[in-house]
């Protein structure tokens, strides 16, 4: 598989079988090369400014407007209803999630794909929802797209071979790809595979400021990579299934042909992908800790400056050096939601019961930090240089809105660590008066 680099291009790509397929000098011609049709993806209003405009041009072999009706489609466990159950803001923990297996359930992407979280909804174009993935199968004659928001796809176990109309992408654990609001694409998987998923309405990933960081750090635009153009020429006489994420629920469509059947495309609308190890760690080298949003790979911004929709966050292995500091994660209370969850390894504030696969969600307000064991370890360990997180990655789904949990996490999942709250109960006051 081949890439171009570059977060936000203007990429230009054409399948070498059909040299000269892009137009010159237009994005529209009467006729275009080889008897293609043009079709635009927008991913913007088109008066969006310069640096926020998204558009891609697509030439394909048909357009994408012919298929057959919509038809709604069992959601199964997709859910954006955040009424169905009563809020709970306790600490939540949950074992890590079960992929069932082929020989008694085959189950692909779509089908595989479960709500443990979320707020707001997407006609209101604002709200965001963490999705769980299991599933065994790979997507035959049939392919996705989403026309509620975009896909943050963080894969666990299990690598992706996603199949897009802007090409072919292989994502495996400790990479991510992001699929943007309306592409088509299909996920080819290799046996049990499971993974994360933060959907974003309304709003999209974009690189954080860097501030007084200056010009380099922490996620580098040229690590992030975009598919070249692929396509079939494919019939399906038996039928190809569109599926389309809308208004929170399904609806396929038929069509007898593959959808991936671009030649060649232009623009700046593009799915992409990014390997977590790529990312330039910032930290503290005197004492205390910088705040975790220096972990911050990518943003999804609300209309208040500094506020995010949803930011993707990671814990990577990293040098701890700080004089005089306890090192771990301190115990906060926070006005934004925060989800984790972890690829591999052990967390460094959690390393028994925070399993990969698994995750954690901690509410607005609601207290957490390190557990006794962690504590206790920390506040007596000799301060000298030490690597931090070797063979982990821990990443955390961070947004400004108050996240409900859905049945299927609360319950039917049967993934919940009803022992949670057990971790913090060894803490003992350390309290002397008479000691300063």
């Amino acid at each position: 598989l081949q890439y171009m680099s570059g977060f936000g291009n203007e990429h230009v790509s054409e399948d070498p079988r059909c040299p000269g397929a892009l137009p010159e000098g237009q994005n529209n011609p009467q006729v275009c090369p080889y008897g293609l049709y043009a079709e635009q993806l927008s991913g913007s209003a088109f008066t969006c400014p310069r640096p926020t405009n998204k558009r891609s041009w697509l030439y394909r072999i048909l357009p994408s407007v012919c298929h057959k009706p919509f038809k709604p489609l069992k959601e199964g466990h997709l859910t954006h209803d955040w009424d169905e159950i009563e809020p709970d803001p306790n600490q939540l923990r949950w074992k890590p999630f079960e992929i069932p297996k082929a020989a008694q359930t085959k189950m692909d992407f779509v089908s595989g794909l479960h709500t443990l979280c979320g707020a707001g909804e997407p006609r209101g174009r604002n709200g965001i929802a963490v999705h769980i993935f299991v599933c065994n199968s790979s997507m035959i004659d049939r392919c996705l797209y989403n026309s509620d928001g975009d896909f943050l796809i963080v894969p666990q176990q299990g690598k992706l071979l996603i199949t897009t109309e802007f090409g072919k992408m292989l994502v495996e654990p400790n990479e991510i790809c992001v699929i943007q609001q309306g592409m088509r694409f299909s996920v080819e998987v290799f046996g049990e595979t499971r993974g994360y998923i933060l959907e974003v309405y309304g709003a999209h990933f974009e690189l954080p400021d860097l501030g007084p960081i200056g010009a380099n750090g922490l996620a580098n635009p040229r690590d992030f990579l975009v598919p070249v153009a692929w396509y079939e020429d494919r019939q399906v006489p038996g039928g190809y299934t569109v599926i389309s994420k809308y208004q929170g629920k399904l609806f396929a469509a038929q069509q007898d042909y593959s959808p991936y059947n671009v030649v060649a495309w232009h623009g700046n609308y593009t799915p992409y992908k990014y390997h977590l190890e790529k990312f330039m760690v910032i930290n503290a080298v005197a004492f205390d800790h910088a705040d975790p949003s220096i972990f911050t790979v990518l943003t999804a911004k609300t209309t208040r400056a500094g506020v995010a929709l949803a930011d993707f966050v990671i814990f990577p292995p990293r040098w701890g050096v700080a004089n005089n500091t306890f090192r771990p994660p301190y115990y906060h209370r926070n006005c934004m939601s925060e989800f984790m969850g972890l690829i591999k390894g052990h967390y460094e504030a959690k390393e028994e019961g925070f399993q990969p696969g698994g995750g954690s969600l901690h509410s607005m307000m609601t207290p957490h930090g390190p557990d006794a064991d962690c504590f206790e370890k920390a506040s007596k360990a000799k301060l000298e240089p030490e690597r931090v997180a070797d063979g982990t990655m821990a990443f955390m789904f961070e947004s400004s809105l108050g996240l409900a949990v859905t049945k299927w996490g609360l319950q039917t999942s049967n993934r919940l660590d009803k022992n949670y709250y057990k971790c913090w109960e060894p803490l003992k006051s350390h309290f002397n008066p008479k000691c300063k």
